[in-house]
């Protein structure tokens, strides 16, 4: 066995020799002879490593013939193998990690795949916003420097009935800033049932002590009352507090204090009372059919000061945290020195003010901001998609089940958690290879599918599919079901 391995491992083909052929002499011209050299020799070392490991595995010499050896060598070793092989190797090390794909999973704020994606308008709004120069801190009008909030806070504080409005990169930053601002040094009073953890392992607590403010816990996990908070009133109060849990929901024997007595709280101590809404929403959700959400305009409405809430989830927006309320707490956010720390970039305002644009009118935003498209979709809809896709499937696949069943969607990014959504789904059960191999392939497409697995069958949600996705998504699900084998390039 190790002469026919031997025998093969002096047919490599030297680096040298290599780098004279015409097609590598090409992919030098396009990527660099640096890239080249280091992709063939990666290349060349995968070979040697497969080499060994089939004259282990006996692969190699079992019919004691210098025939099939030199087969072998013929088809594994040639410089146009070789170099068809670098070359995908080359597409694959200069392509973007960052990629667009296709979300099967029925969960429409999917943290890991991007949470929100964006509508055309936004889309268009960030590419012209990057071509080129933009008046990004200059004022048109009057010729002078401006500010770069000024392109949106005029219309979140239009739509949310604000006096003012600021953002910043997320809506950890917009708690931070609020609390640096306004009771850096003090106490700020939550409930313990609010010290919530949001993604990521990043906590209530831990984020007001990065502000400088002092946590003042009070009240029980399950029940909170208006009295506890009037109890740990102290001359070193600085705020009072209000988290809105969205990413859970505590049950049974519970009781909490509403923004309204919080807000009478406040006033009769003088002390800003402060709502972190998380998941910020701008429409009723009743209209598509799930339970009611505190809306931004309603927080501040019942006497709110201050209110918090994050861009990229049912806002559907860019990620952002947006911060609406009283105007004078607004102008010592704007001059705080995190603010620089924590501003948006031309690429995000762009972004964040198409995404208010939408909801000056109502029932534009619904269809042009995807979160809300998504979520208004109709069961009969989705099952017209799903037998469309299962139906184009079953005339190209004979082999594997394909069936069209019932589904749950969520909305996920810690949003509405036991807000179940009825949904549609292709269900795949493959014969010639596992659930998992087959979920395995359709990350590796082109424009990767991620789908999830129940009872050894792939699921894929119809809710995350758009009617603009839908062709390109048929395509490449019929290309994972059509092309079974794996390529052979270590």
């Amino acid at each position: 066995m190790d002469k026919e391995k031997n025998y093969i491992l002096r047919k490599i083909p030297r680096v040298d020799d290599l780098l004279k052929e015409e097609g590598i002499r090409k992919l030098c011209a396009v990527y660099g002879k640096k890239e080249v050299l280091q992709a063939v020799r990666e290349e060349l070392d995968c070979l040697r490593k497969r080499i060994l490991a089939e004259a282990e595995e006996g692969g190699i010499g079992k019919a004691n013939s210098r025939m099939k050896e030199d087969a072998v060598c013929e088809k594994l070793l040639s410089a146009e193998r070789i170099t068809e092989q670098t070359a995908c190797r080359l597409e694959e090390n200069s392509a973007l990690s960052l990629r667009k794909v296709f979300n099967a999973t029925g969960i429409i704020l999917h943290t890991n795949l991007g949470r929100a994606p964006l509508g055309k308008s936004q889309m268009a709004a960030v590419l012209d916003a990057m071509s080129g120069y933009s008046n990004l801190e200059y004022n048109l009008s009057e010729g002078r420097r401006g500010k770069r909030w000024e392109h949106y806070t005029g219309l979140i504080s239009r739509i949310t009935g604000s006096e003012g409005a600021i953002a910043v990169n997320n809506n950890a930053a917009a708690v931070t800033l609020i609390l640096s601002t306004l009771a850096r040094g003090k106490e700020v009073i939550v409930s313990r049932g609010e010290l919530i953890e949001i993604g990521g392992r990043f906590r209530v607590p831990e984020v007001m002590e990065q502000s400088g403010a002092i946590l003042r816990e009070t009240g029980c996990t399950n029940r909170t009352r208006i009295s506890d908070y009037e109890r740990a009133i102290t001359e070193n109060t600085g705020a009072l507090l209000k988290v809105h849990t969205s990413n859970y929901r505590i049950l049974g024997f519970t009781e909490e204090v509403s923004v309204e007595e919080l807000s009478s709280l406040g006033r009769k101590y003088h002390l800003p009372v402060i709502v972190d809404l998380g998941s910020g929403v701008l429409v009723n959700l009743e209209k598509f059919g799930l339970s009611h959400e505190p809306t931004v305009q309603e927080v501040l409405k019942k006497g709110a000061d201050m209110v918090c809430f994050s861009g990229d989830k049912l806002l559907g927006g860019p990620q952002a945290g947006i911060i609406a309320g009283k105007q004078s707490y607004i102008k010592a956010m704007e001059n705080h020195p995190l603010m620089r720390a924590f501003r948006l970039d031309k690429c995000t305002i762009a972004a964040l003010a198409a995404t208010f644009r939408e909801y000056l009118n109502e029932e534009k935003a619904c269809e042009n901001i995807p979160v809300l498209k998504m979520l208004s979709r109709s069961e009969e809809e989705l099952e017209a998609q799903a037998r469309e896709v299962a139906w184009d499937l079953s005339s190209r696949n004979k082999e594997d089940e394909i069936t069209v069943e019932k589904s749950i969607s969520m909305l996920g990014g810690g949003s509405m958690p036991l807000e179940e959504i009825p949904s549609r789904a292709v269900v795949i059960k493959p014969k010639r290879e596992s659930a998992e191999e087959f979920v395995h392939r359709l990350a590796a497409l082109p424009v990767p599918i991620i789908a999830h697995i129940k009872n050894n069958r792939v699921i894929l949600d119809m809710r995350t599919i758009s009617e603009e996705e839908l062709n390109d998504f048929k395509s490449y699900l019929a290309g994972a079901c059509e092309n079974r084998t794996h390529p052979g390039r270590c």
